[in-house]
């Protein structure tokens, strides 16, 4: 982990272009989630938006120069502004070409018992999926989401970032819905383990670049 801030890494890319590509870098992960979540939540399938990410990102270095915040929240609202723009060509060009992935799948009848209606699993405050969501704090719960398995982080795509209800998660996860709400919680549990260890590790940075305040 990185113990630069956004705000230094701005500063020193401006100073010197190398250091671009270690801002770029702290940011990867971020706009992977985003990117994700936009694309499925508008295509409606599971689609690789890695490519989404790298012309982003590809674009952003091309116009850096044109950037003139010095925020964190600056920077990141910047770049979701491109990312915006590339993933409405990139869904009409998918859209047009008839690429559009399975189509969801049948929902089961009413006279299935095993999918009958179940109350939401409690959310006790704050989720960090949610938090990701909070300026403050969206590189570190990116970086975190990107260390989870991939149907963790499909899960929490669906539910929490998409605020898809579970009955349509288990649909286009191909699972039932119980199945799919313990998923969820498992998700959530090793999220905030890794977020817990993310976090220990940034103070132990601070402190051994600072000293003990």
């Amino acid at each position: 982990m990185d113990e630069l801030s956004i705000t230094d890494l701005l500063q020193r890319a401006r100073a010197e272009p190398a250091e671009l590509d270690r801002l770029f870098g702290q940011c990867r992960n971020y706009l992977a989630v985003i990117a994700r979540a936009h694309i499925e939540k508008r295509l409606q399938a599971k689609v690789d938006a890695s490519d989404l990410v790298q012309q982003t990102l590809l674009e952003a270095y091309r116009d850096f120069r044109n950037f003139r915040g010095g925020t964190e929240a600056e920077w990141l609202a910047w770049l979701k502004r491109i990312l915006a723009h590339n993933a409405a060509n990139f869904i009409r060009h998918w859209q047009t070409t008839g690429k559009r992935a399975a189509k969801r799948e049948v929902p089961i009848g009413p006279g299935d018992s095993s999918m009958a209606p179940r109350p939401e699993p409690a959310d006790n405050g704050e989720s960090p999926s949610q938090a990701l969501l909070r300026k403050e704090r969206a590189l570190l719960v990116a970086d975190a989401v990107a260390q989870l398995p991939a149907d963790y982080q499909e899960v929490i795509n669906l539910r929490n970032l998409q605020r898809l209800p579970f009955q349509d998660v288990a649909e286009r996860m191909g699972r039932s819905r119980p199945a799919v709400q313990m998923l969820w919680l498992r998700a959530l549990n090793q999220l905030q383990q890794i977020l817990a260890d993310l976090t220990n590790a940034s103070q132990a940075l601070a402190v051994n670049r600072h000293g003990p305040r």
